[in-house]
């Protein structure tokens, strides 16, 4: 059920982060146009397009820490026995849950500061809690989603057997 919910989550992200890149890349498209064509251009542009980047970066981060689409330098554990894999899997999925929660408890404490005293950007005038909750977001979800394959592998239900994300 858990893997329903995040594959449909993680879906939603995809195709609300691409409608944004979209979105993104026309605002510039007509600040390039109203800059060199009619001298004037959309003062919170940027502030807008950095914000959706750092959706980009954080939630879609998530997304691919869900499909296991990370990057890897992983020749040298794929060459160690399934045991010796396993258990760096292991230690690796640890790493990743205190290092995500670590971050996930401060970026959500940052946030909250942000709303208490309704701090917002200085161009677009977005309540700054947003950018900063996103941050959380994405970090707790891939603390999330660690932490279930932590379970996983540790109930040896991982279903690639502890393997890498690039391994067949």
């Amino acid at each position: 059920m858990v893997t329903r919910i995040l594959d449909r989550l993680t879906g939603w992200i995809e195709h609300a982060l691409a409608y944004a890149f979209i979105a993104a890349v026309a605002l510039n498209f007509i600040n390039v146009v109203g800059r060199y064509g009619f001298g004037s251009t959309i003062l919170s542009a940027d502030e807008l397009q950095i914000f959706i980047m750092v959706f980009m970066t954080f939630l879609g981060a998530a997304v691919v820490a869900w499909r296991n689409q990370h990057l890897r330098m992983d020749v040298l554990v794929n060459a160690l026995p399934p045991l010796v894999r396993r258990l760096i899997k292991i230690a690796e999925l640890a790493v990743i849950v205190i290092l995500a929660a670590f971050v996930l408890w401060n970026s959500t404490y940052y946030a909250k500061q942000m709303f208490n005293i309704g701090r917002v950007s200085d161009m677009a005038q977005v309540p700054m809690w947003i950018p900063h909750g996103v941050v959380a977001a994405g970090f707790g979800l891939m603390a999330l989603i660690a932490c279930l394959r932590l379970v996983e592998i540790l109930a040896g239900r991982a279903p690639d057997g502890g393997k890498s994300g690039t391994e067949a």
